[in-house]
């Protein structure tokens, strides 16, 4: 029996196997772990470094193929071209009136300072017809009957001129912030797709929808004022029928509070229409429900973005009527701060007079000249983005800027709403259409 040679260090003594040569790796290969170099070897370019010795595309990174991130929504005008969210709509709006100042102020001029002037002459004229309101002069002591009449004197110029004038003053003012977000919703409309809009254009836009627009607030208002009217109407028969003043009392105070809720409701679910019926080219009852039902399952969102709006145009307008406030007070011998006329002044404080009324109402229009359009243009954003959001527009306004459709053709087809959707054709006999393969790069059908 042929012993078997046991395998160890080549050379090295008997019985283990014949002389080998030292093993190292081929040209440009590098030594495997824990092995020496041999004399003279270099190790090729980029060993030791990550990654070496990888094939492309190995490791962190795509893979060929994959899908791209998704691009950016594009920007053409005052906000990008998709569902926006607070502070997208605020700085639309103040970029819409900053890009747009002529067509947007000439508007809000116009519209603001009729409602003014009627609201002034109203004020002028009930106080004529109320008469002059004397107070007692410095030191006049008045006695217990004078005192009443006095007081009786006040009630009835306070029911008979200054809440009159306060209601009309409101519902002026309700019709004007229609009218202005009617009225400039075109303007807004290029905006959106950055195109810009003159006070020409702008006015003959407006003037051309101005009937429909009309009717639309004469609805709205009737409808916020429908709340009130049952409430008159229910203590008007409460009355006739001698109920108590307690009766009368108990159910007027909540039906104050249930007629002021009604109608915050009802502003916000219809806060759209005059949008719609311009844009859309709606009818006055159509621009409603429209309205009511884009609105609908996003109310409170609207009501707290249009509170905001509100405060922030609110604050602004105060402090931009201020100063012209101030002088009308000095035209009263500043009766109004802090009573420096002493108390025979306080019938001019109460009963301003005629350079007084217009220098407050000079205030009041460039005030809401300058902050309705904030107001509306919030309004009116608030439309594109729920349309973006429940309708696709966002898609149809990027297809609209990007085939470079004129300024002026988009209000005949990217405002207008879509019709319900063509029901697809019954099947019938015959051979079934093979579809198409997905394109490449397409993501699969779940």
């Amino acid at each position: 029996m042929t012993d078997t040679p046991s395998w160890g260090t080549a050379g090295t003594g008997e019985g283990q196997g014949p002389d080998l040569p030292s093993w190292s790796p081929p040209s440009g290969q590098a030594p495997p772990p824990g092995q020496a170099p041999p004399p003279g070897y270099w190790p090729p370019p980029g060993y030791g470094q990550p990654g070496y010795g990888q094939p492309p595309g190995y490791g962190y990174g795509s893979p060929p193929g994959a899908w791209p991130p998704p691009p950016q929504a594009p920007k053409p005008g005052v906000i990008p071209l998709r569902p926006i969210a607070l502070g997208e709509i605020l700085d639309g709006a103040f970029t819409f009136v900053r890009r747009t100042p002529k067509a947007t102020l000439s508007i809000a001029a116009v519209v603001i300072t009729i409602s003014v002037i009627l609201t002034t002459w109203l004020q002028i004229l009930l106080a004529n017809h109320a008469g002059t309101l004397n107070m007692p002069g410095p030191g006049q002591t008045l006695t217990p009957a004078q005192a009443a009449h006095l007081l009786r004197h006040v009630l009835s110029y306070l029911l008979a001129v200054l809440l009159p004038t306060a209601a009309v003053s409101g519902l002026l003012a309700f019709i004007a912030r229609v009218l202005l977000s009617g009225m400039l919703a075109p303007v807004i409309g290029r905006s959106v797709l950055g195109h810009p809009t003159g006070a020409g254009a702008a006015w003959r836009m407006a003037l051309s929808r101005l009937p429909a627009l009309l009717a639309v607030a004469l609805l709205v208002l009737l409808v916020v004022l429908a709340p009130w009217a049952a409430l008159v109407l229910l203590l008007f028969v409460l009355g006739i029928a001698g109920a108590p003043i307690g009766v009368l009392f108990t159910v007027g105070l909540p039906g104050m509070i249930a007629a002021t809720c009604l109608d915050v409701w009802f502003w916000v679910m219809l806060c759209l229409a005059a949008p719609v019926a311009i844009l859309e080219s709606a009818g006055p009852a159509t621009a409603l429900a429209r309205s009511w039902r884009l609105v609908r399952r996003s109310f409170w969102r609207l009501f707290g973005i249009l509170l905001l709006a509100w405060i922030i145009t609110g604050v602004a307008a105060s402090i931009l009527a201020l100063p012209f406030a101030f002088l009308a007070d000095a035209a009263t011998g500043f009766s109004g701060f802090g009573g420096f006329g002493g108390f025979g002044h306080f019938s001019q404080a109460f009963q301003p007079g005629m350079t007084s009324r217009i220098i407050v109402a000079i205030g009041s229009i460039i005030a809401g000249t300058v902050t309705a359009p904030i107001f509306v243009g919030v309004a009116d954003l608030l439309y594109v983005d729920l349309r973006m959001r429940r309708e696709g527009l966002d898609l149809v306004l990027q297809t609209a800027t990007g085939d470079g459709q004129p300024a002026g053709d988009e209000f005949a087809t990217v405002w207008r709403p879509s019709g319900p959707a063509a029901p697809a054709p019954p099947a019938g006999p015959g051979p079934t259409a093979t579809p198409a393969p997905p394109a490449a790069g397409a993501p699969p059908a779940w």
